[in-house]
């Protein structure tokens, strides 16, 4: 096994949630905490939808939404839903009929938004439709759309009226027999959305999904993304989760893996570790690990690769990672493996040998898990 196992002063207690289907994919529960991202191709486009579904997909998307605005665009999920491999969430706003179309239309999910769906009798509807169609549901609240009389009531968008709002469809819901939901309450405020999913998490054993809506670019998002959900995931509140970036969706899914990552919550392809370079490097660090990245995207499996660029740090990292490299002097450095010294190499060398060394250890562990499974 990896050497970057999980101590016991690292362990997140995850709140007890219900667990349900989204398509083949179990939300909550025990079960790993996803990661989704959603297209922005528009639905109808359905070759590059589904490129992009297929993209995510690859950098290891579990679910992915699609928005559905129109009928034409529920039409062209039923094209879409059959040639993607992971389960569709079909996003309804304003329009109940896109719900029950995208439910025929076999989305695994339909993404319902209290402050835009409807009355009581319009969500009966889709709810009928999701229950017809083996769909679950996601209840989206967002602080951006709440309901006119929540507005009314609390005077603003604070989580009182996002919580109530989610508890309200909730009710409906369950009033309906329903029970295969999850929920959201999203603001792009970063304390407005934790306020509010604590609130919720004591509320309520739903699935909880977890964004921070709106959260802006890529460096600026994925930093706002990063405060929001690890500290709520940090006290085990949330099943899923939606980084929400104005970036490539392919980009929304590595950052979601490397938050849940950082916090030992889901293990997906080489964590590299490696220091911001200084004048004691031994070697070009920035350019090293920027082509390492790029290199090593198509291991999946769960391992840890340091990239050190002096004997400062670089020994006592070695130790903790599966493949290590510490800059040395003289052009060359130190090769780790297991945690143990093992061999010199040049610094011309050392992009490709390491390549070499983490597919040989990353094949190692798959033929390992292969034979724990058939035990």
């Amino acid at each position: 096994m990896s050497i970057n196992h999980v101590r016991p002063w690292r362990n997140i207690y995850r709140r007890t949630s219900r667990q349900i289907m989204v398509g083949n994919v179990p939300v909550g529960g025990d079960a790993p905490i996803t990661v989704q991202t959603m297209t922005n191709t528009l639905t109808t486009d359905v070759a590059a939808t589904i490129a992009q579904i297929n993209a995510a997909t690859e950098a290891g998307a579990d679910i992915v939404r699609v928005s559905v605005p129109d009928e034409a665009s529920s039409k062209a999920l039923r094209e879409i839903v059959p040639e993607v491999e992971v389960p569709i969430v079909a996003d309804i706003h304003f329009h109940y009929k896109r719900g029950i179309e995208a439910a025929e239309a076999g989305a695994a999910c339909l993404r319902i938004n209290p402050g835009n769906i409807g009355d009581e009798k319009r969500v009966r509807e889709v709810i009928k439709a999701a229950r017809d169609h083996n769909c679950s549901i996601r209840i989206g609240v967002n602080a951006g759309s709440l309901e006119k009389h929540l507005l009314d009531k609390y005077g603003e968008p604070c989580p009182d009226a996002m919580v109530e709002s989610g508890l309200d469809h909730i009710k409906i819901l369950q009033d309906n027999d329903f029970h295969e939901f999850k929920i959201s309450c999203k603001a792009s405020d970063v304390f407005m959305a934790a306020a509010a999913y604590q609130q919720l998490a004591e509320a309520t054993d739903a699935p909880i999904h977890l964004g921070i809506t709106e959260a802006g670019g890529l460096v600026s998002g994925t930093i706002k993304s990063a405060i929001g959900l690890s500290n709520l995931l940090w006290m085990g509140i949330g099943d899923t989760i939606r980084v929400s970036l104005s970036a490539d969706p392919v980009e929304e899914v590595k950052v979601g893996y490397e938050i849940l990552k950082s916090l030992g919550l889901r293990h997906r392809g080489v964590n590299i570790i490696s220091c911001p370079s200084c004048a004691r490097q031994g070697f070009d660090v920035i350019k090293t690990v920027e082509t390492l990245e790029k290199r090593l995207e198509h291991i999946k499996t769960p391992m840890s690769l340091s990239i050190i660029g002096c004997v400062v740090n670089g020994p006592g990292e070695a130790l903790m990672t599966d493949v290590g490299f510490t800059g040395g002097g003289a052009g060359s450095g130190m090769v780790y493996l297991a945690g143990q010294q093992s061999h010199k190499l040049s610094n011309d060398q050392m992009v490709e040998h390491i390549v070499e060394q983490v597919e040989k250890k990353a094949a190692e562990l798959d033929a390992a898990a292969l034979a724990d499974a058939a035990e």
